[in-house]
């Protein structure tokens, strides 16, 4: 109780400017610290709509995937209607075509949705939730160590005095 009274007391004394306050970041550091609340901001908001943009599903296997994008149901539906019509009439033939391609265009969609989420979404995720806010706690433990630090030189120059004194 006496140390969190003690605290309180510093604290209050650095905020008015009746004590000494030390400054362990250089001014690169704190224009830094400035604006990683705005590359917080920045890269969450992105995630999110970057994550509203891909049409897959994220975070699914790759055939649940593949099953889910509109391209290959509209493949399938067109390779249902050709298998239908018959592979001898030209429209059979131009469905068959057409799905085969649909089907390949899905494909591709879902190799480079899945190479998006990888190299994009899960490291703006990433700096987003874990790392920013892992700088965000480690400055405030820093902060509570120099505080830590000033009350405890405060105290040691109280105590050389009144020995000096006596």
């Amino acid at each position: 109780m006496k140390k969190q009274f003690n605290r309180m007391r510093q604290l209050a004394n650095q905020s008015v400017g009746r004590a000494e306050k030390t400054e362990v970041l250089s001014d690169d550091l704190l224009q830094v610290e400035k604006r990683l609340e705005l590359v917080k901001q920045v890269s969450h908001s992105t995630h999110k709509k970057l994550t509203a943009c891909l049409q897959g599903q994220q975070g699914v296997d790759v055939d649940k995937k593949s099953k889910k994008l509109p391209l290959t149901t509209l493949a399938q539906c067109m390779v249902e209607g050709a298998v239908v019509l018959g592979d001898e009439s030209l429209l059979g033939k131009m469905l068959k075509l057409c799905g085969d391609t649909q089907d390949k265009l899905a494909h591709e969609l879902m190799l480079f949705e899945l190479t998006i989420e990888r190299d994009v979404v899960e490291p703006l995720y990433d700096l987003a939730e874990v790392e920013i806010p892992n700088i965000q706690k480690q400055r405030k433990h820093l902060a509570k160590l120099v505080l830590d630090m000033d009350s405890a030189r405060t105290n040691w120059s109280s105590g050389i005095k009144c020995s000096t004194l006596s």
